[in-house]
């Protein structure tokens, strides 16, 4: 069956007209020829009048409102394939990568998602997060790689039925560390997420529309809210302290803390435990180092 009858790209944009163009025609120049679905979330910029005059063939998918990373459920809804590559407006796909993709998904059936290589910037640089996958301490036998518990957003591919059955992002989560929760739906549903060394992505880090401050906030409510919507009580309480530690060091404890108890009882009204093998998984990937109480590694740190 034709790549195009098995893979789509959903690519993620806000406000970023000029990355946007620019990973369109990197997209568009791959030997691969696949549908590409552009989800343009809540941009101001003309982002969707430049779509609709110089990229006639790419579906454009518009939200009124700014989503973050559950936009990219409208990017999922809207394709045809049964697998899916995500793009932000500042990555592409390396050529020969969708192709290494799908027969990956296709040989592992288990296998749910797959997390790329990562090479930034003009320099090709090896994202370190790559490393960290590479040296995941998860069982791996019969998978086609190391075994992790989340992947990075916009360097995945991932099957679109378990996306779809595992509800996709979480809106509330926004952007920060939103990975996480559905990492951890897609393993509790039984299915497999695998770090893919020799599937390539490239990410130009965008200069614009960052807030360091801001992703701080988010990441460690995130990290809270995921402890008490899919954690044993125990495993929440000793992530939470990870968490707060790392918000101090940034400097956002009492801010990130009181943003996450306003959404306590959304949390509790929706909490449904993982069970114990994703339990297991998680505490192995995010131990802290011995006699310390750092910020855990992590298999799935935002990409943008």
């Amino acid at each position: 069956m034709p790549l195009a009858h098995r893979l789509s790209i959903v690519v993620l944009t806000h406000n970023r007209r000029h990355e946007l163009v620019r990973c369109l025609r990197r997209l568009q120049s791959l030997p691969e020829s696949v549908p590409i679905v552009v989800v343009d979330n809540g941009s101001t910029d003309g982002t969707a009048q430049r779509v609709h005059r110089d990229f006639p063939a790419v579906r454009l998918v518009r939200s009124e409102r700014n989503l973050g990373a559950a936009a990219r459920n409208l990017g999922v809804e809207a394709v045809a394939t049964p697998y899916v590559a995500f793009c932000d407006d500042d990555t592409w796909w390396a050529p020969g990568a969708l192709t290494r993709a799908a027969l990956r998904l296709d040989a592992h059936p288990r296998v749910v998602a797959l997390s790329a290589q990562v090479r930034v910037g003009a320099q090709n640089r090896r994202d370190p997060t790559c490393d960290a996958m590479a040296a995941s301490p998860l069982p791996s036998q019969g998978l086609p790689g190391p075994a992790l518990v989340g992947f990075m957003a916009g360097a995945a591919v991932v099957r679109v039925r378990a996306f779809r059955d595992a509800g996709g992002y979480e809106p509330r989560f926004f952007l920060g560390g939103e990975e996480a929760l559905l990492g951890l739906d897609l393993l509790a549903a039984g299915g497999a997420i695998v770090y893919a060394d020799d599937i390539v992505t490239h990410h130009h880090p965008s200069a614009s529309g960052r807030d360091p401050r801001g992703r701080h906030l988010a990441v460690a409510r995130n990290r809270l809210w995921l402890g008490w919507l899919r954690l044993p009580w125990a495993m929440a309480l000793a992530d939470a302290r990870l968490a707060l530690g790392e918000a101090a060091r940034q400097g956002v404890l009492m801010p990130a803390l009181a943003r996450a108890l306003a959404g306590l009882p959304w949390a509790l009204a929706r909490r449904r435990v993982v069970p114990a093998a994703a339990q297991a998984a998680y505490r192995a990937v995010h131990r802290p180092p011995r006699g310390a109480l750092a910020a855990p590694a992590t298999a799935c740190p935002p990409t943008t």
